[in-house]
């Protein structure tokens, strides 16, 4: 029988790091509420009979958020055999009011002393068995980051959870409040299993009504609420805060007798930096030079350099040279020579070579900028910044009608959409994670990089500037959507209270760093392996075969099944400048994954090129560069792949997420429309401005919808900061 061991702690106490030096995963991990929604399961290093769980962090387990609903529900219905408790030493007194709560569980605890080697560097002494002995558990000193006394630390859980044994409650409440948990206590004896009859009678208490909800039909229906005022009148307190009181004066005793601070007092370090980066004045401008540097890294020096050799060389139609040593043959060459030896026939050939190769060349080109950006992006995250980025950005959300907790999601999301979609449910006001969920994907993730990269390399010569500005128009979108949805009845309300621990400034291990690069750049490597790879086959097939099925020499794609698609839409996107089938037909394909905009560029302009840009090595950024004409029609292109639905498998969980086909149409039209406008203004005005476009029809439907979005954000609220029920019952209907 397999034995489950659970570990349960605060956030930013290093479960997940711990979790994955146990089971040898490499789960996400962040500094910020609600990296772990729900709960992940590994099997121990070593032992394929052990399951370790990492539930989410929590501060305690009221059931104030998510997080704690999941945890406790888990820990009371799951019953793990053992609970390994993470305590983060730096902030014991924090910490050790979730251990009072999960020692009452009846489950054996082990309390893993986390960060000790910051505690014993700033000067601190942590009495480790007095305070094992305050608690009534085994406490073991570990540093999840450097992996100490993790073999010791397992080898007393596994015991632990063999043992079975129940623990004993170390901790009694005051004489009066222990009388009444024991009259609660008899009157649900029998209805809930012994080991949690003290837990479930506290939390009765408390006059908690999920855990009532929770209890058998006859335990849910007894009348405690003569014992509770009871004691309520003798302390003059409420129920909840008498609870929380003694707690808290339990701990100060463990404290008092167990820690001693001797290291010095005043600003940290991390106080320091802090004064710097979250700066009222300074914060954010700060936040948008380091993202600048960030892309000024990934796409115009170190990450372009890498992406021309692959693109030029690896990809490219000439044999290159091994350090001088020899000669070796391009991709397609390579592929090519295989094919004519085996006597494949042209279309075979064609399909391998120009859609196949070509098609996946393309996207995986730009797979060195990525990883540039990835590793940059895993620093700033595990050394503690993002975490600040989230505190800054509440305070910029608050004032336009969304909580810094939407930020979380979205700072998921510039790795994959899906899960950052997933972390709204952090969210606890329905309202402002609907919206959450509709405006998440406009920050660009690693799936949109490839089409950043390929039109500043085309279009503004690997400027550092697009891809920054790319992101920050992100951004943008989801303040104006902020603005304006929140002045309507749908989203009307105040933004719910944000909350969070800033962990101290570190420098991640580069182990770590390098994990979660390659854990993306596999993610986008898989992704190409095989929704990519379909899709280039079906745009290489529909370009070269025409409604007859008649297969077409390679100059004559206009008359295919794919243009006869794309040209259907054209006038759609002729006032965006880019009303050709060919774009049409990439940022449709781009629906599918986002990648398949350069994947499909790749396969229609791989032939197409004429003999001197072959030989210039640059095939695919000349024929973008010519095909697009100017860099206005090519920036409105990408502003509108960046805003609009995104990719099936993030419309996928923004259905899951919004449990309504009408909610899920609804953002999916309204990312839609807004990226039309947004690349129609950018053109028409844009265009306007830069002499590329005469003034027409469009330039003032572009006008028009610039004075109509500055009336949108400037219009003062007429509804009332929450709605009343009629009205929230009108609105659930209207999308029911």
């Amino acid at each position: 029988m397999a034995v489950t061991i659970a570990l349960a702690g605060n956030p930013n106490a290093g479960k997940t790091t711990l979790f994955n030096q146990l089971t040898g995963s490499n789960q996400y991990v962040g500094n910020w509420p609600g990296v772990t929604v729900e709960k992940k399961e590994g099997k121990l290093k070593g032992h394929k009979d052990i399951v370790i769980a990492d539930l989410p962090g929590i501060y305690s387990l009221s059931p104030y958020t998510l997080e704690e609903v999941v945890a406790r529900n888990y820990l009371i219905n799951n019953r793990p055999n053992a609970i390994l408790n993470i305590v983060d030493g730096t902030n014991l007194e924090r910490n050790l009011y979730l251990s009072t709560q999960l020692k009452e569980l009846g489950v054996p605890v082990i309390m893993a002393i986390n960060m000790m080697d910051v505690v014993t560097k700033n000067g601190d002494v942590l009495n480790l068995e007095a305070l094992g002995k305050a608690m009534g558990c085994k406490v073991i000193s570990i540093s999840a980051l450097r992996n100490q006394g993790i073999d010791e630390l397992i080898s007393v859980a596994v015991a632990e959870a063999n043992s079975g044994a129940v623990p004993a409650i170390e901790h009694r409440f005051t004489e009066n409040v222990e009388k009444a948990l024991s009259e609660i206590q008899s009157k649900i004896s029998g209805e809930v299993p012994e080991a949690l009859a003290r837990f479930f009678a506290i939390k009765l208490f408390e006059r908690d009504d999920k855990i009532r909800n929770e209890l058998p039909e006859k335990a849910k229906n007894v009348d405690v609420e003569s014992i509770i005022s009871g004691i309520e009148k003798e302390e003059d307190d409420d129920a909840e805060s008498i609870i929380t009181n003694e707690r808290y004066k339990y701990i100060q005793s463990i404290i008092s007798s167990a820690y001693e601070k001797r290291g010095k007092t005043g600003l940290t370090t991390s106080d320091k930096i802090d004064s710097i980066v979250t700066n009222r004045f300074i914060a954010l401008p700060l936040f948008a030079l380091i993202m600048f540097a960030v892309y000024y890294i990934s796409i115009s020096t170190v990450g372009t350099k890498m992406t021309d050799w692959v693109n030029d060389v690896l990809f490219g139609s000439d044999p290159w040279s091994f350090f001088g040593l020899v000669d070796l043959p391009s991709i397609p060459g390579a592929v090519t020579s295989l094919l004519e030896s085996m006597n494949v026939n042209e279309a075979l050939q064609g399909l391998v070579i120009d859609g196949i190769v070509a098609g996946l060349g393309a996207v995986l080109g730009f797979l060195p900028q990525m990883l540039t950006f990835f590793l940059f992006l895993a620093f700033l995250e595990g050394c503690g910044y993002m975490a600040r980025v989230a505190f800054i950005m509440d305070r910029v959300f608050r004032k336009f009608g969304l909580s810094g907790k939407s930020f979380i999601p979205m700072l998921i999301g510039t790795g994959c959409g899906v899960p950052g979609v997933m972390g709204s449910r952090t969210v606890e006001n329905e309202r402002d994670r609907r919206m959450t969920i509709m405006t998440t994907t406009f920050i660009p993730c690693s799936a949109k990089l490839p089409v950043i990269g390929l039109l500043a390399g085309a279009l503004f010569n690997n400027s550092a500037w697009v891809g920054w500005s790319a992101y920050f128009l992100g951004v943008c979108a989801i303040v104006f959507s902020g603005i304006v949805l929140k002045k309507t009845k749908m989203f009307a309300g105040q933004p719910a209270p944000f909350v969070m621990e800033l962990p101290a400034y570190h420098l991640p291990r580069p182990i770590d760093i390098l994990k979660s690069m390659a854990e993306r750049g596999m993610s986008f490597v898989k992704k190409a392996g095989t929704v990519i790879l379909l899709a280039t086959i079906l745009v290489w097939f529909l370009s070269r075969f025409n409604f007859r099925m008649q297969y077409l020499p390679e100059d004559d794609m206009d008359t295919s099944i794919l243009a006869a698609f794309g040209n259907a839409f054209t006038w759609l996107f002729a006032p965006l400048g880019w009303g050709k089938w060919k774009a049409v037909v990439a940022a449709l394909t781009g629906l599918i994954a986002k990648e398949n905009v350069v994947g499909t560029f790749g396969t229609l302009f791989h032939y197409q090129g004429a003999e001197e840009l072959a030989e210039s090595g640059d095939q695919i950024w000349a024929q973008v560069r010519e095909y697009f004409g100017n860099g206005i029609a090519g920036y409105s292109f990408l502003a509108f792949n960046l805003l609009c639905a995104p990719c099936f498998a993030a419309i996928g969980a923004i259905k899951r997420e919004m449990n309504n086909g009408r909610w899920t149409m609804f953002a999916i039209g309204w990312e839609c429309f807004l990226a039309y406008c947004v690349s129609l203004v950018i053109y028409q005005i844009g265009g306007l401005i830069a002499g590329v476009v005469s003034f027409n029809f469009f330039t003032i439907v572009a006008i028009a919808l610039i004075l109509i979005g500055i009336w949108g954000l400037f219009r003062p609220y007429k509804e009332a900061d929450t709605l009343s029920e009629k009205e929230e019952r009108a609105v659930e209907r209207a999308m029911a």
